[in-house]
């Protein structure tokens, strides 16, 4: 349907979204001064600065460990398709040398038939001939 209302509208430009970016990991802050943290002591103002770099912090961890998750399924995939691949050459193979060996087969088959005609017509034209020899002979 879609496809039909572009086809209909051809002056209109087309807009293709871009592919998706990776993410990146944001890096770690160098230095975080005076940050009481969360316990007694911290000014009310510096519970939301602990809290903004916490938040901050877990959020790059889980996004270092998506990166991590994601390559290693990415390896599993390569290896998945790499034995894929090498299982499928091997049955090619085998079933290249059974070709192989029916062509061959086929080729003996022909050839020895081949060699017993020819037996069986010198044999004929071997009879015919002595028959006449003999003949002559007589």
């Amino acid at each position: 349907m879609k496809l039909q209302q572009s086809i209909t509208k051809m002056h209109k430009p087309v807009i293709i979204p871009e592919r998706r970016k990776d993410k990146k990991v944001p890096e770690p802050p160098e230095f975080v001064r005076n940050v009481m943290g969360s316990s007694a002591g911290a000014g009310s103002g510096e519970f939301h600065v602990y809290r903004h770099l916490r938040r901050k912090e877990y959020a790059r961890q889980k996004c270092i460990e998506e990166k991590a998750q994601e390559e290693v399924l990415q390896e599993e995939y390569h290896q998945k398709v790499e034995e894929n691949q090498r299982k499928a050459e091997e049955r090619t193979a085998i079933k290249r040398a059974k070709r192989m060996k029916q062509k061959q087969r086929k080729k003996q088959c022909k050839s020895s038939n081949q060699e017993v005609t020819k037996r069986m017509n010198q044999n004929l034209t071997g009879d015919e001939s002595s028959e006449e020899e003999n003949q002559v002979q007589a």
